[in-house]
Formats: C-alpha cells, sequence, structure tokens
C-alpha cells in the first residue's frame, strides 16, 4: 500500500554504497547514555547499537531516543551486542563497569571492573576485529591498559578518555577567571585521570601569550593560591558532582563524543587522551595521557611538550602509581 504513495522516476541511478559509520556503546547507564544523546545530536554516526546487560531498560533507552528522531539528522539506533547487530563496528565505546561511590577514589574501582572487562572484551576481539576501543570506564589509564594487553590490539587503536574533561575543566575555569572564551585558553591537564594529574601551568596560554612566568616564586602568595584552587576544582570536580548528584555524566558525554568525531572526521586534532607511552618524557608501557594527535586511525602522534622539572617530576610521578596498581591486578 505504501508504495502507492510515490511514483519512482525510471530514469534515477542507484546512489553509489555507502559504508555507514558504525559505533557500539557498550554500557547503557548514566554515561553511557549521555555519550549516546550527545552523539545523536551531533550526528556522530548512521548506525548506534547500546548493549548492556539490563536488556529490558536499553531496550526502553533506545525506545525513548527512537520517539525524537524526526527532530535529528537520521540514526539507525538498535538495542543489541557487537555479537548480533554490533558486528564490524569502527568504533566500539566502553561505558559498562561498577560506578564510583560518593567518597570513592577512582583507583578503588579497578579490580572489580577488570573482572567486568574480561567478559566484555572476547566479544569485541572475535566481532570488532578492526574496530578502535574507546575506553571511558574508570579508573580509565588503568582500564586502557588492561584493554590494551586483553586484546592484542595495536596501541594506535586502544585510546582512554584520559584528561580530556579534565582539560576542559582546566580551560574553563581558567577562562572564567580570566573573561575570556574557555576555548580561547590553551592550557593542559596530563598525567593520571585522578588524584595524581598534573597542571602544566609553563605553557598555558592565551593567543600565544604566557600567563605564568617561568618559575612558579615569581608569583605572589595571592596568585599562587589563587591558581592552586582552580586546580584542586579540576581534580577534585567529579568527587563534588557525585557527592552532589550521585554521579557524573554530562560532561563526559561531551567529551567522548568530541573524540569520537575527531576520529571518524579524521581532523587530527591534538586531545589529552590515554595511551600507551613507548619513551615519551622517559616513561615507558604505562598508559597515561598527554597530548595526542587523533585522527581515523586513532592515535596518529604525541606532542612532545617542553616540561619544566617540577612538572616533569610529577608526570613521572603519575606514572608510577598507575604502574604499581597494573602490577598489583590479576589478569
Amino acid at each position: 500500500m505504501l508504495e502507492t504513495l510515490f511514483t519512482p522516476n525510471p530514469e534515477a541511478e542507484k546512489p553509489t554504497p555507502i559504508r555507514p559509520r558504525k559505533g557500539v556503546i557498550i554500557g547503557a547507564g548514566q554515561v553511557g547514555m549521555a555519550c549516546a544523546y550527545s552523539m545523536l545530536i551531533q550526528n556522530c554516526f548512521d548506525e548506534l547499537i547500546l548493549q548492556d546487560v539490563a536488556k529490558d531498560r536499553v531496550e526502553g533507552e533506545v525506545m525513548d531516543l527512537q520517539h525524537g528522531m524526526s527532530f535529528l539528522a537520521p540514526t539507525d539506533l538498535k538495542a543489541g551486542t557487537v555479537a548480533d547487530v554490533g558486528r564490524d563496528a569502527d568504533i566500539v565505546i566502553i561505558t559498562a563497569g561498577a560506578a564510583q561511590k560518593p567518597g570513592e577514589d577512582r583507583l578503588s574501582l579497578v579490580q572489580r571492573n577488570v573482572t567486568i572487562f574480561k567478559s566484555i572484551l572476547k566479544d569485541v576481539v572475535e566481532y570488532c576485529p578492526n574496530a578502535i576501543i574507546l575506553v571511558v570506564t574508570n579508573p580509565v589509564d588503568i582500564l586502557t591498559y588492561v584493554t590494551l594487553k586483553i586484546t592484542g590490539f595495536p596501541s594506535s587503536r586502544v585510546i582512554g578518555s584520559g584528561t580530556v574533561l579534565d582539560t576542559a575543566r582546566f580551560r574553563s575555569l581558567l577562562g572564567q577567571k580570566m573573561d575570556i572564551d574557555a576555548r580561547s585558553v590553551h592550557a593542559y591537564i596530563i598525567g593520571e585521570h585522578g588524584d595524581s594529574e598534573v597542571p602544566v601551568w609553563s605553557t598555558a596560554n592565551v593567543a600565544g601569550l604566557k600567563f605564568i612566568p617561568e618559575s612558579w616564586e615569581e608569583l605572589s602568595k595571592s596568585e599562587q593560591d589563587v591558581l592552586s584552587d582552580i586546580y584542586n576544582q579540576v581534580k577534585n570536580a567529579a568527587y563534588e558532582i557525585i557527592k552532589l548528584k550521585g554521579y557524573t555524566s554530562y560532561a563526559i558525554g561531551l567529551a567522548t563524543t568530541d573524540i569520537v568525531t575527531a576520529i571518524l572526521r579524521s581532523q587530527e586534532r591534538v586531545l589529552t587522551v590515554s595511551s600507551l607511552l613507548t619513551g615519551q618524557y622517559g616513561i615507558k608501557d604505562v598508559c597515561l595521557s598527554i597530548p595526542t594527535v587523533v585522527n581515523e586511525k586513532g592515535i596518529l602522534k604525541t606532542v612532545n611538550l617542553t616540561l619544566n622539572e617540577t612538572e616533569q617530576q610529577q608526570l613521572e610521578h603519575s606514572a608510577k602509581v598507575l604502574r604499581e596498581v597494573f602490577d598489583s591486578l590479576n589478569l
């Protein structure tokens, strides 16, 4: 009956098939759904699959989103798994895992989430052998390293969300302090996405103009206090949000979408994602965040920042913290 509504053009040529952009989000909790919503409204994928052990709930989430599709660019949204409808995805985004509780640091989550990842990654390796894996679950640096070891994927195709959100928080707070758009602030948080993360004050700038002197000691006590307060707000932001509302979701959803966009559109963006270091800054065989160029192949190259002595020591300490945790794991 529906065919009678249209009159086909007999001379119309069939379109050349284009491989759709396909993504899978494993874990449809608060973070997973924030990622899904953000990616849908920004038209990241042609096909998006949501996978979760709570099958009824994920079906409901998909139905709810589908009812709003007439307001968006078309996306084929489904509930399912990588083993059925998610095969050969371009990007697999992992947000599944135990939630961080109020007052709990990210590293204490590690063993619970390693167990969950072991069960998840088996199917990812089998059914999405060419995918880029984007790890969002905390502790993200440890789980990025775990994913790399379990899957055997090239390090270029195993990425953690890292300190992309921390860097955004850092720029946002600095922008507020200087009354300028955060996008005009160029400053990085590197190292662990957690308590040992490192603010790179020495290279922070606006329009190429550094606003911190070469030596921290050149700052007045009040200036040091202001900058220390900004850093502590960045470092403790997740704890404060979790205390107030029970979880974080929106900002990490946007941060994850930013990474996905850079990959799918091969933007060669510089983002502070977590990836395997192979000697950069004298650090090897650990995943943490440094400014990294991301494109359709995943990790293209890393940026060699000129760190001052204090920042180098702090980064080495951050790597040591992560290395000790990984060495304690039972894989």
